[in-house]
């Protein structure tokens, strides 16, 4: 009988819920066997279908995710969930809020849900939350939910993760479709509008579908669906259209060889993208380019005030949305990846300017002073 850290393979497998948590629980802090284990499961990956799913706070994911469980589970479909919660500063562990959220559907037999903390790892997922997947996956889950911890507009990590991504809007985008233009709104697959019994719901559903950039991938252009997860109205429209888009795309992605969305080698793991110098700077872009890739340059070219970058400073981006580089230290990141994607598919350059006390600023979350302007090209 074969045991990873006293943990029973067979156990594992048949997923008993006290040996599959604390499997998840030794490979998460990489105990003594966790390499072996995954080494185990990694053949036996690649058969579920891994949804994550991101969006604002407050835009209603966890009661979404809620509602989903309900649906799978009436189709009879096996679902595990990796809830990532904001990390407790004082314990460093996951407060939690999204489980209790859940719990209604929690305790089903084909119903799996962690809840893991981001222990301060940026881009809204945690460092292991990859394993997590992994685990579920080998262990035969049709379907595997993320949930994004909810931050902000530059949680796009879940990119790397998920064969279909639903980004989760609140009602009231407001008059400024610039703002559905950025950050995760890019790495759309649905859109979805929840609460959409509120007011400002159709005004939001008609932004998002006259939106100039909703981005196409292949053969898979990007839908616009309405739910309210209370009453369940338009869950089963959504529950169809994942479906639809995994029938279309093919599902287990992040295993596919040159999976990442990065294809040149991105920074090592413990390097910051802001932190990389101009010279590595343009060997990404250089390889972006040789690889066939359509490629853009935001340079800093004026500041005013206490800016967070000095003028000169770049950022990269190339059409699959990887980026490296920084024109304001994570301030204004999504909206300049928005407007670069946008120079890639039209050609057209862009002159941009921002500040904390734009209209735009609740957009970009701009936390820092100063205002700064960054010139957006294709490189040809």
């Amino acid at each position: 009988m074969k045991t990873f850290g006293g943990i029973e393979l067979d156990a594992i497998l048949g997923r008993a819920r006290p040996a599959l948590a604390r499997a998840i629980t030794l490979l998460e802090n990489d105990r003594p066997g966790a390499e072996e284990l995954m080494a185990e499961l990694a053949p036996r990956r690649g058969r579920a279908h891994v949804v994550g799913i991101t969006g604002a706070p407050g835009a209603g994911k966890s009661t979404l995710i809620n509602a989903l469980l309900g649906e799978y589970a009436r189709r009879g479909r096996s679902v595990a969930v990796v809830a990532v919660d904001p990390s407790s500063p004082i314990s460093g562990g996951s407060i939690l809020g999204d489980r209790l959220r859940m719990d209604e559907h929690g305790g089903g037999e084909d119903v799996f849900i962690r809840s893991v903390a981001s222990r301060g790892h940026l881009g809204g997922l945690s460092k292991t939350a990859g394993r997590v997947i992994d685990i579920f996956d080998a262990v035969g889950y049709d379907i595997v939910i993320v949930e994004t911890v909810g931050a902000g507009q530059s949680e796009v990590e879940i990119r790397d993760f998920a064969d279909t991504n639903i980004v989760v809007c609140p009602p009231g985008l407001g008059d400024d479709v610039q703002a559905i233009k950025a950050g995760i709104i890019e790495i759309a697959d649905l859109l979805v509008v929840n609460k959409a019994d509120l007011a400002q719901a159709e005004r939001a559903v008609l932004d998002l579908k006259t939106a100039a950039k909703l981005r196409r991938r292949g053969d898979w252009k990007v839908k616009v669906l309405k739910t309210v997860a209370t009453s369940g109205e338009g869950v089963a429209a959504l529950v169809d259209a994942v479906a639809e888009h995994g029938a279309a795309t093919g599902i287990a992605k992040r295993l596919k060889p040159g999976a990442g969305h990065a294809a040149p080698p991105a920074p090592d793991d413990g390097q910051k993208a802001a932190e990389s110098t101009d010279d590595a700077l343009f060997e990404h872009l250089a390889g972006w380019r040789a690889a066939g890739k359509g490629v853009a340059l935001a340079t800093v070219v004026k500041t005013w005030g206490s800016s967070p970058r000095p003028e000169g400073s770049h950022l990269a981006v190339e059409e699959g949305g990887a980026f490296v580089g920084s024109v304001s230290g994570g301030c204004i990141e999504g909206a300049v990846i928005g407007e670069a994607l946008a120079a890639i598919a039209d050609g057209k350059p862009r002159l941009l300017e921002f500040g904390v006390s734009d209209e735009r600023a609740w957009e970009v979350g701009l936390a820092c002073g100063g205002r700064v302007q960054v010139f957006v090209e294709r490189i040809s």
